[in-house]
């Protein structure tokens, strides 16, 4: 009876603590720290605070929860990337694509977006206090007709 109870709490235990929840994968952090080039990746909940990510190829990448805190992004390309709920306080986002990204929830606070394309992306419940935000399809307001809602979003690797 033990062993049964004991086998019983041990499969528990190892649902319970693997999760269905994926974190992201190091030898890819890597692979994009020092290449620069991570289209695909696996990077949910990755922490690339001050990371320099200048023309990085993330097309497609998982970016779920990621920490990019003061990250510079510039001339990033984050096609089809999975944004929500990334915290992007302080980056710096500039002449880059975020064209049908997943940007829900994300947290822009003070993060400076410039000449960057967003057309098609997903923007929901968004942070952005003290953002900058110039040349970005990111408005509060205005016309409707000034955005192109009917970008089709096929997204290659």
């Amino acid at each position: 009876m033990k062993f049964n109870i004991l086998a019983t709490l041990t499969l528990l235990a190892s649902l319970f603590f693997t999760g269905s929840a994926v974190a992201e994968n190091p030898d890819q952090v890597q692979q994009l720290l020092s290449t620069g080039e991570c289209p695909g990746c696996n990077l949910k909940g990755a922490d690339l605070s001050g990371a320099h990510l200048l023309g990085a190829d993330l097309r497609n990448a998982n970016l779920q929860g990621a920490i990019l805190i003061e990250a510079n992004l510039e001339g990033a390309d984050l096609t089809g990337a999975n944004l929500n709920g990334a915290n992007l306080t302080q980056a710096f986002v500039t002449n880059a694509s975020l064209n049908c990204a997943n940007l829900n929830q994300v947290n822009l606070t003070a993060a400076k977006l410039y000449d960057t394309d967003v057309s098609g992306a997903v923007m929901n419940n968004m942070t952005l206090t003290n953002a900058e935000i110039f040349e970005t399809g990111i408005g509060i307001g205005g016309s409707a007709e000034e955005f192109n809602f009917n970008v089709e979003c096929r997204v290659e690797s």
